[in-house]
């Protein structure tokens, strides 16, 4: 698992933006050191989702650059990391995989 750091700043978050990023960063490496052995690798950004973080003004601010017009629901991105694992997706590997409701980065 990821996160958003690479579609903008996060002020405050400089070790959580750093670890996150590293993630996002080695990948392709990591992808393209276990192709040979037939594993995928990839991360996913459930992008932000109501866990309790976003509360009041802010989860007011935020709520507008969502093109759905909502945070996320824990469930909305639950399911999203299973798929690269199954047959459908043996092609996709070194990937970041995105489930951000349209959250337009502004």
């Amino acid at each position: 698992m990821t996160s958003g750091q690479t579609h903008g700043p996060m002020p405050g978050e400089v070790a959580y933006a750093s670890a996150k990023g590293a993630l996002s960063q080695i990948t392709p490496t990591i992808a393209a050191e276990l192709g040979p052995a037939g594993i995928t690798v990839n991360t996913v950004d459930p992008g932000p989702v109501r866990t309790g973080y976003i509360e009041g003004e802010l989860l007011d601010r935020v709520v507008p650059v969502f093109a759905l017009g909502r945070l996320g629901e824990p469930d909305d991105p639950a399911r999203l990391p299973a798929w690269p694992a199954t047959d459908e997706a043996a092609w996709i590997t070194g990937q970041g995989i995105s489930s951000e409701g349209g959250f337009l980065f502004t």
